[in-house]
């Protein structure tokens, strides 16, 4: 559970407890679902993290919507974009091992996280993680719901393939951009967990 479940979830649970004494029942029961849903939405279940040499595992919970070639920095990689309905699990885990170069935060729109332009003009922290063999960059991005992208890790820490590096408030979008020798295994409309399913192989990071 994400320590931020308490500050969200207590307040709805406290006046739907209060709301029972004088038998306002049905807005008690709002309430306490309510609170109770958060503490869902906040869960953080542990992961099986795969093992084996140059795998890239999803950052996040969701269904792959899109898959494209495109320029980042005037480099030409594989874009892998994730969706995460609300009810999926929003803790955000790091796709490989390596050291962190960079947490930009850019602000931005909020447009629904399903629209392509969501990956360019919405708000996002945008996270560079170097390897022996290059970078690997993937984006936390608010959607029409999630308002909030936060990082736990700062520049020049070191991560773990499917370590925990972030959370995003209430449905959103993960992009992944991977440089062309990448080999992509998933599939649009694949369901993906963060941390433990395949998005590429790169020999480049072992």
């Amino acid at each position: 559970m994400v320590k931020d479940a308490y500050k969200f979830a207590l307040p709805p649970l406290i006046a739907g407890a209060v709301c029972l004494i004088p038998g306002w029942n049905l807005a008690a029961e709002i309430l306490i679902f309510l609170g109770l849903f958060v503490f869902y939405f906040f869960r953080d279940p542990e992961r099986t993290i795969p093992a084996e040499p140059g795998s890239v595992v999803s950052p996040a919970d969701g269904h792959v919507v899109q898959i494209a070639d495109e320029l980042l920095d005037s480099v030409m990689g594989h874009r892998i974009s994730i969706f995460l309905a609300i009810w999926d699990v929003h803790v955000q885990r790091s796709p490989v091992a390596g050291t962190i170069a960079e947490v930009a935060y850019r602000p931005g729109k909020f447009y629904a996280a399903m629209r392509s332009a969501a990956s360019v003009e919405n708000e996002q922290n945008i996270i560079t993680v170097q390897t022996p063999g290059g970078a690997l960059v993937f984006k936390q991005i608010a959607g029409a719901i999630a308002r909030r992208v936060i990082c736990w890790k700062r520049a020049g820490e070191t991560v773990s393939r499917g370590e925990r590096i972030g959370l995003i408030r209430f449905g959103s979008r993960v992009d992944v951009w991977l440089p062309m020798e990448a080999e992509v295994v998933v599939r649009r409309g694949q369901k993906v967990k963060g941390g433990e399913s395949l998005l590429a192989k790169w020999n480049s990071t072992v």
